[in-house]
């Protein structure tokens, strides 16, 4: 795996910041002004899963270099990865 440089890892990350704002205004506008529940969980989950599956693929599974990957504990990764069912 190659190391990327700071600057390479802060355009990722305002990758990924713009892709969340985008999505954000999306969904509001589908709201036509009604009031969002519970957002911050609803966010979480839609946003857990993809992360959980790519990060695995990334690392052809290995569950110890995913949850270095994620910076979480493996038995959280172990738990998450049960919990939407990609194990």
């Amino acid at each position: 795996m190659k190391k990327k440089n700071n600057k390479q890892i802060q355009k990722l990350n305002g990758s990924l910041s713009h892709s969340t704002e985008t999505a954000l205004k999306k969904y509001f506008k589908t709201l036509n002004g009604h009031k969002p529940n519970d957002l911050y969980q609803l966010v979480l989950k839609e946003m857990e899963r993809p992360l959980m599956k790519e990060v695995m693929k990334h690392t052809d599974n290995n569950q110890s270099e995913a949850s270095k990957v994620l910076g979480i504990n493996r038995s959280t990764l172990r738990k998450k990865l049960k919990q939407y069912k990609l194990i």
